[in-house]
């Protein structure tokens, strides 16, 4: 019976029985969909960021290498840290970078190359003082020489790489025998360049904005830069850095070392063979215009090592110092010109070699920085500045030089005169500078890097090595400082990526996980 008042009751519907048939749809877990999209942002992270974490880790690493170069006054042993990066050109790390020299060189020991082998002693433990033990064995030696064997007969210069390599070999670093070898004068030229431009930032760059580079060493001069005229082929030289290339003129001019040059002027005044007037003062005595007056010459004077001229020197005269920088000067271009009738080329500005039109700037290292040091001068000094100091010099009398200068060898002392001619003969005379231009600068250094061609030789031969994975980039970094904001940018941007996933991920979750 029916309650007074009563309201009717809903009847209860079935949901389904008003919707069309369909299998139910399960509940999706949020853990199963977020998965599979954390993994997605995790491989792109690995895969992506995985090679330039392999990257700055292997380029970070440092590893080592020496080079000793056998110099015709000296050996020195030269101590390199580096990284090695792809893109074929190493890292130099400054802070492991160093050198000693010991004196003489090892041509001075060109009948007794035992005693060569010895000089090496000292070097070969300043090297392990510098480097972790545990590196010694995997670190490469190399002797590199130069002029001062070059100039020796080839059996005796043959019999002190003999008795180098048996030491280099017990040194506990890693070395070959072919490790051990005399070096072309015209790669000491290219080492020399690169080491230049690797110091100024434009090794690898367009040519025109590389420099040249002139050395004057004791036993021979170098020089190397890119012309602008095609040259012969046995003077050119084909060098490729990243995406650059170069035809690079390079040449070394043996004898005319500042050391070997004095001697054999010395030789050929001696011999009446350069005719400066007046040639004799009388029988017996010969006047020596580059010496500072007032020195008293031997009748016995030091002869040159080894084989540097035909015959050896032999002094039947006396030498008479009257200390003229405009007669040495003439002398030491008459030296310079010496065989220039035997040219077979349009242009040769030194003896009978073949020299392209000099074009750019160049700097002047070795023994052109150390007399332009010696006047105070500036490296941009012009050539003309040193004209004058070296003329003010020359004709000052000798007793007064000793005193003023008491601190060096009177050796040394002595050349500074010849010296002083002989670049300005080699600059303006023979090499066409001009005396008030600002196209050369004496230096041996360049910021932190020292301009030693053992450096541009370290270089090339990592280079050579090749480089790991070139199929990956051709050229991603040149140094750390320029490789660290780039990997922080991408590892910027490789998070974004991911978080941007995981965000989208999230949002895919909440509009489809329903019941």
């Amino acid at each position: 019976m029916r309650r007074p008042n009563a309201r009717p009751r809903a009847s209860r519907r079935d949901p389904s029985s008003e919707m069309p048939s369909q299998p139910r749809v399960p509940r999706i877990s949020r853990r199963c969909c977020r998965f599979p999209c954390c993994l997605v942002a995790a491989a792109v992270v690995v895969i992506t960021g995985a090679p330039l974490l392999y990257l700055f880790v292997f380029s970070s690493s440092n590893r080592f290498g020496i080079i000793i170069d056998g110099g015709s006054t000296g050996t020195r042993i030269h101590v390199f840290g580096y990284r090695k990066c792809w893109g074929g050109m190493p890292v130099i790390d400054l802070g492991y970078m160093s050198s000693m020299k010991v004196v003489p060189g090892l041509s001075a020991y060109a009948d007794n190359p035992v005693k060569a082998a010895e000089s090496l002693t000292e070097l070969i433990g300043f090297g392990k003082h510098r480097l972790p033990q545990h590196w010694w064995g995997e670190t490469e030696i190399r002797l590199m020489a130069t002029a001062g064997l070059r100039l020796l007969d080839v059996d005796k210069a043959e019999a002190i790489l003999d008795s180098c390599r048996s030491v280099l070999r017990g040194s506990g670093f890693k070395f070959l025998d072919d490790w051990a070898s005399i070096i072309p004068g015209a790669d000491e030229g290219i080492y020399a360049w690169v080491t230049a431009n690797y110091a100024l930032g434009t090794l690898g760059k367009e040519a025109q904005l590389t420099i040249g580079i002139i050395e004057l060493g004791g036993a021979s001069a170098q020089i190397a830069f890119v012309p602008s005229e095609p040259v012969p082929k046995e003077f050119s030289h084909e060098l490729k850095f990243g995406q650059a290339s170069y035809q690079l003129y390079s040449h070394s001019f043996l004898q005319l070392g500042q050391n070997v040059a004095h001697e054999y002027l010395q030789h050929l005044l001696n011999s009446g063979d350069l005719k400066i007037s007046p040639e004799f003062l009388f029988d017996g005595v010969y006047r020596d215009p580059c010496t500072p007056k007032g020195y008293l010459h031997g009748v016995d004077r030091q002869k040159l090592s080894g084989d540097a001229f035909s015959s050896s020197i032999g002094y039947n005269r006396i030498a008479y110092a009257v200390g003229n920088f405009s007669e040495c000067r003439s002398a030491a271009k008459m030296l310079l010109q010496k065989g220039k009738d035997r040219c077979s080329y349009k242009h040769c500005r030194v003896g009978s070699t073949y020299i392209p039109k000099l074009q750019g700037r160049f700097i002047a290292t070795e023994n052109f920085f150390h007399t332009s040091k010696f006047f105070g001068l500036d490296p941009s000094s012009f050539i003309s500045d040193l004209m004058l100091a070296g003329a003010q010099f020359c004709e000052e009398d000798w007793l007064m030089l000793r005193r003023k200068y008491h601190n060096l060898e009177e050796e040394d002392l002595l050349r500074y005169c010849f010296s002083s001619a002989y670049i300005v003969a080699l600059l303006h005379d023979s090499l066409g500078f001009e005396m008030n231009g600002s196209r050369i600068v004496f230096a041996n250094q360049v910021g932190e890097v020292p301009l030693d061609w053992a450096l541009g030789a370290f270089i090339m031969m990592k280079a050579a090595e090749g480089v790991e994975h070139p199929e990956l980039i051709e050229f991603i970094i040149s140094s750390i400082p320029s490789q660290l904001p780039p990997v922080f940018v991408i590892t910027f941007i490789l998070a974004f990526t991911a978080l941007l996933i995981l965000k989208w991920c999230r949002a895919q979750n909440h509009s489809k996980n329903y019941i």
